[in-house]
């Protein structure tokens, strides 16, 4: 399946999903890889697209080496770098997927939360990182399920990901990280696969943890009233 945005990996609507008697709005919320090798079509889509807001959870070293392409673009960019440290340190480390989005939700809770009001403050609004897997996979995960999608399909939006990688996108990354972390056994999953089990526990987690997704969220500071915002915003 091709990318919605011509040059942009892994950008989809999240228009469309069961969400109880109703689905997610269509061109509300959108999520993608970087933006740096968009190009003039894709460009043009982003444009049609009206996106307003564009929130970029990179860090500075990412944001340097793969900076976005937006040219005349009327978006407003809002940074909220999730990993605590690089991402090279969790190769280095080599965690699991299930570690990382631990790390995400316990370390990052904050820039969570932010990143679920910068959702509230623009629509069109599009979340991505450099691939639109991990910090993006949660944090839409996240706020879908405070706004009260099904379950199983917040889990399905981010299994599919896998599906959307090129393998020879797949291939080159693998072969750098092994140039530089010939022992990592966790490799090929931080940088190509994004298994339904692990969603499905990490929601979990937060369901006992916090009673639920939202009680993540409220707990880490987001009120009643934003939350039902989240929902009317996206749930039609």
């Amino acid at each position: 399946m091709t990318s919605l945005v011509s040059g942009a990996a892994n950008f989809r609507d999240v228009g469309g999903l069961p969400a109880g008697d109703g689905r997610t709005r269509a061109g509300v919320l959108f999520r993608s890889g970087n933006l740096v090798a968009v190009d003039d079509d894709g460009i043009d889509t982003l444009r049609s697209l009206r996106i307003r807001r564009v929130i970029d959870l990179r860090d500075e070293t990412e944001l340097a080496h793969a900076p976005s392409r937006f040219d005349d673009l009327p978006v407003e960019v809002q940074h909220e770098p999730l990993f605590l440290g690089s991402v090279d340190s969790f190769f280095a480390r080599d965690v699991t997927l299930d570690e990382l989005y631990a790390a995400i939700v316990d370390e990052s809770a904050d820039r969570v939360v932010a990143v679920v009001r910068g959702i509230l403050s623009a629509q069109p609004v599009l979340v991505h990182c450099t691939v639109g897997k991990d910090r993006t996979g949660v944090t839409v995960a996240i706020a879908l399920a405070a706004a009260g999608v099904d379950r199983e399909a917040v889990v399905a939006d981010y299994a599919r990901t896998e599906s959307l990688l090129p393998p020879e996108r797949n291939a080159a990354v693998l072969r750098a990280i092994r140039a530089f972390h010939p022992e990592n056994v966790n490799a090929e999953a931080l940088a190509t696969r994004s298994p339904a089990p692990v969603m499905r526990a990490l929601l979990a987690r937060l369901d006992r943890e916090y009673g639920s997704p939202a009680g993540y969220l409220r707990t880490h500071g987001m009120s009643d009233d934003e939350l039902r915002r989240l929902r009317e915003v996206l749930i039609d």
